[in-house]
C-alpha cells in the first residue's frame, strides 16, 4: 500500500531542549472538531515548533496509516505513551481514533509532557473550533 504522506519515527529524546523547560503552549492552527489531522504549534521560552495531532484509524477514502504505524500508535497508547513521528516534515503525535475531541487533544498533550519528563501542568492548550 502506498500512503500519500511520508512518515518517519521521531525519538522523544530528540525533541527540542526548551520543550517543557518553562510554561509551554500548544496552539491549534486548524479546527479540532471532527478532524483527524490537527495542525498545531508549540511555543515556549521564545521558541516555536510545529506539532500536529493525527488520528491514525481513518481508513476512508484513503487510509491515513498502514498497519505497522497503526499498531505502533495503539501500542504506545496502551502503555500510556504517544507515538512521535515526522509527518510531511512536521512533528506529529499519532493517536488511535478517527477524530479529535477536546479531551483527546488534552490527553495527547499530557502524554507529550510525560515523554519529555515534565508535569502536564507545564503545558497549556488553545483549541480552534
Amino acid at each position: 500500500m502506498s500512503l500519500p504522506h511520508t512518515l518517519s519515527a521521531v525519538d522523544p529524546f530528540d525533541l527540542p531542549d526548551w520543550l517543557g523547560a518553562s510554561a509551554t503552549v500548544w496552539t491549534a492552527e486548524s479546527s479540532v472538531r471532527g478532524s483527524h489531522h490537527v495542525r498545531g504549534r508549540l511555543s515556549g521560552a521564545d521558541q516555536h515548533a510545529a506539532c500536529d495531532l493525527l488520528a491514525g484509524d481513518v481508513a476512508y477514502p484513503q487510509p491515513v496509516l498502514d498497519g505497522p504505524w497503526r499498531r505502533s500508535a495503539h501500542q504506545a497508547w496502551t502503555y500510556g505513551q504517544v507515538q512521535f513521528v515526522e509527518y510531511d516534515g512536521r512533528l506529529t503525535l499519532l493517536v488511535p481514533g478517527t477524530e479529535f475531541t477536546a479531551d483527546l487533544v488534552l490527553e495527547s498533550l499530557s502524554r507529550l509532557a510525560k515523554a519529555v519528563g515534565v508535569s502536564p501542568t507545564q503545558l497549556a492548550a488553545t483549541l480552534r473550533l
